[in-house]
């Protein structure tokens, strides 16, 4: 599933190809990934506009679009918000994409240049919204605080895990108190601090939390610097795989041994329901 680090790598790509370009059509192939709009109503409001600029919130990729420039204003006239979930992706295609990955294309954006933007999705479980400016500030609020933001410093990162009852590897993932972090990285990060991941949040010393918060934020800025974890569905913007798998210490590694102390990773899915790895030996 793309993580922050993923849809960060996605949105940098997409800001750096597409923004400028003008969409000419609209093509909804599986009208079932939509939300907040129906498939003509989505072509509508695009049909004609450019894209002003590509950024991520959370495990989300935005695309901010201008209005027509008869009806330009200083705030972009819609938001698409796309949410890959498990198997979904952003790709831009100059003719050469296979006809194999066109299968699973869901929506198309052409652009004037000639190129298209495809949202792509094997399973079809993401999702592309049309938002209002408004709308998106509602559905942004309701969502936890960035874990790369800089004013994210101890005292702020303790007070959104620390008060939580549930295990530290559930509270990391909670997308009202930190946005973007998953299964991947709640894994890798814990392994790194040394911390037991079905730990009660609340049990944590100030210190404790202070490293953790620094592993996490070290391991998202180096999975953004290896463009993201690939194991069989993500790619990025250009349609590559991201590298840093062969970085993991936990995730994926169960039954190997472990990189600091030996012993060989437990494997588990009692704390989330998710696959949890960890080191019994060297986190506690």
């Amino acid at each position: 599933m793309p993580e922050l680090p993923e849809t960060e790598t996605i949105a940098r790509d997409l800001h750096e190809m597409v923004v400028g370009a003008v969409i000419t059509g609209v093509r909804v192939a599986r009208p079932d990934v939509l939300r907040d709009a129906t498939d003509d109503e989505f072509s509508s409001a695009l049909v004609g506009t450019p894209i002003r600029r590509v950024w991520r919130r959370a495990k989300l990729i935005v695309l901010d679009i201008d209005a027509r420039p008869e009806l330009a204003s200083l705030e972009p006239a819609w938001r698409v918000v796309v949410q890959p979930r498990f198997t979904g992706g952003m790709v831009v295609d100059d003719g050469s994409l296979d006809d194999a990955e066109r299968a699973y294309v869901c929506v198309t954006l052409s652009l004037r240049d000639g190129r298209a933007l495809h949202y792509r999705d094997v399973r079809r479980l993401g999702t592309v919204a049309l938002m209002a400016p408004a709308r998106f500030a509602e559905y942004s609020d309701a969502l936890g605080a960035e874990p790369l933001d800089p004013t994210l410093d101890d005292a702020a990162f303790s007070g959104y895990v620390r008060e939580s009852r549930q295990a530290i590897k559930i509270a990391l993932m909670d997308q009202k108190r930190l946005a973007g972090v998953g299964n991947i990285y709640a894994n890798e990060a814990l392994w790194r601090a040394g911390i037991d991941p079905s730990r009660e949040a609340r049990s944590l010393s100030t210190e404790e939390l202070s490293v953790l918060r620094r592993e996490l934020q070290a391991v998202l800025t180096a999975s953004i610097a290896a463009r993201g974890t690939s194991f069989r569905d993500y790619r990025d913007a250009r349609g590559e795989r991201g590298s840093f798998v062969e970085q993991l210490a936990a995730y994926g590694r169960a039954g190997e041994p472990c990189l600091r102390c030996g012993r060989r990773l437990v494997g588990t899915h009692a704390v989330d329901g998710r696959s949890t790895v960890f080191c019994a030996g060297c986190q506690y």
